[in-house]
């Protein structure tokens, strides 16, 4: 078997994992909009959450912890199989890495059950990465794969 076959492999099994992480942004964002719907504006004021209601009132803005907002510097591209593989197995043990994080500091039994699911889901994510990482190691041509882009270099 050529890359190729392993090229179209790992790009559909790519989108697959996309919609996925789509669906665990709408979940998360679902329990901060159920967490915020109802604060007063003191409850704002006392959790710290006003100059972030000043810019989006209750709505779902997706930003870190740290206040910084998502946008596409967000994702990781390199168009090389390999490399791309190995940033996607990274940012689903840093996304496991936050669901932990956050089940340290929460006690609302609605907040951590979904938040177990999620992790448990980057757990699943990371091991599929894995798989993907080595059919296109294992389709390879060349001995030393690292030795120039299978994407590019023929």
């Amino acid at each position: 078997m050529k890359f190729t076959h392993g090229g179209r492999f790992y790009r559909l099994y790519v989108y697959l994992q996309c919609a996925n992480e789509l669906a665990h942004l709408e979940m998360v964002s679902t329990i901060i909009h159920q967490l915020t719907r109802n604060m007063t504006i003191e409850q704002i004021k006392e959790a710290g959450f006003e100059t972030y209601f000043v810019d989006h009132t209750a709505g779902v803005y997706p930003q870190a912890a740290a206040g910084f907002p998502f946008d596409a510097l967000s994702f990781q591209s390199k168009g090389d199989a390999i490399t791309d593989l190995v940033e996607d197995m990274a940012a689903e043990q840093k996304a496991r890495t936050t669901y932990d994080n956050i089940l340290r500091m929460v006690d609302d039994p609605d907040v951590i059950d979904p938040i177990r699911f999620l992790r448990e889901r980057e757990v699943a994510h990371f091991q599929r990465f894995g798989e993907a990482l080595r059919i296109v190691q294992d389709n390879l041509d060349c001995k030393n794969f690292y030795a120039f882009n299978p994407e590019f270099d023929k």
